[in-house]
């Protein structure tokens, strides 16, 4: 039962989140304590929550994809009833947890992005393949939950800059999903990029947006979310290894192509963005 828990609540996914939750918060503590472990906990309780009700909203078209067709639903680990109770139970858990401990501001931020993955991207997806647009806000949210617990004020632009960084990167991270899966999601049902732009439209728009995600980095800096030059120098390192192992998106037609690498490293880019921002937060 613990393992179709962890399939249902997409763990790496959740596990991400957590992460996020720690960097928001530390940056405005400067600390870890106590509090931050329950608001952390309560977050990713509450996101395994979201992750469950969205894995009962989308099992029919999970079971018609290969990538997905061996989810705890699709492939009859757990009824589609059972999935929605755990769901429902995890998510009002998390956000007690997080009420408890945080209060009502950070526990709005965290249901806000329950509501904007459950009941606006998830729908969304269906309509356009440019969803993934507004549905990254879902991202930026769980850092700034982190913020607020950890007392700082939601207007303050290091916060703004912070979850605008968390919200750009996942639109590429995204697209290059689609790149790998498009002709999964087709079958499924789901509006693909494909049906609009062919493959090198795609990868030179992901390269882009590629850009886009390194230079809010760099602007991290700028805004003093860090501010030791050793932190600053590793930013700037990073996002230039980024822009530059993503130029091979620019070569056309090009036979070698792989997805999941670049996948690959825009997720270890970010991890290692995320560790300097906390360590930096820590250190001040």
């Amino acid at each position: 039962m613990l393992k179709t828990i962890l399939e249902l609540s997409k763990i790496k996914i959740t596990f991400a989140v957590m992460l996020t939750t720690i960097t928001g918060y530390v940056l405005a503590a400067n600390e870890f304590n106590k509090e931050m472990i329950a608001t952390v906990l309560g977050l990713f309780v509450l996101a395994c929550g979201s992750a469950i009700i969205n894995q009962y909203q989308e099992y029919k078209t999970d079971a018609v994809m290969n990538r997905t067709s061996k989810r705890p639903i699709p492939a009859g680990k757990i009824s589609p009833k059972g999935a929605l109770s755990l769901g429902i139970g995890f998510s009002l858990l998390g956000s007690a947890t997080i009420l408890i401990n945080s209060g009502w501001l950070a526990m709005s931020l965290g249901l806000a992005a329950l509501v904007w993955y459950n009941f606006i991207y998830t729908p969304l997806k269906k309509i356009t393949p440019f969803a993934v647009i507004p549905g990254s806000v879902i991202g930026a949210l769980p850092p700034l939950v982190g913020w607020v617990a950890g007392g700082g004020e939601i207007s303050d632009p290091r916060a703004l800059i912070m979850a605008f960084f968390f919200f750009i990167w996942q639109v590429p991270h995204f697209w290059l999903l689609m790149l790998k899966y498009g002709q999964d999601y087709e079958a499924a049902g789901y509006p693909s990029l494909h049906r609009f732009y062919s493959e090198n439209h795609i990868k030179r728009v992901t390269f882009l947006w590629t850009v886009s995600t390194a230079i809010a980095a760099l602007m991290l800096p700028v805004f003093n979310v860090v501010d030791s030059s050793t932190a600053s120098y590793a930013i700037l390192i990073l996002s230039f290894w980024l822009i530059f192992a993503f130029l091979k998106l620019l070569k056309l037609n090009s036979p070698s192509f792989k997805p999941m690498s670049y996948f690959m490293k825009i997720n270890i880019y970010v991890l290692f963005i995320i560790i300097i921002i906390t360590v930096d937060g820590f250190t001040r």
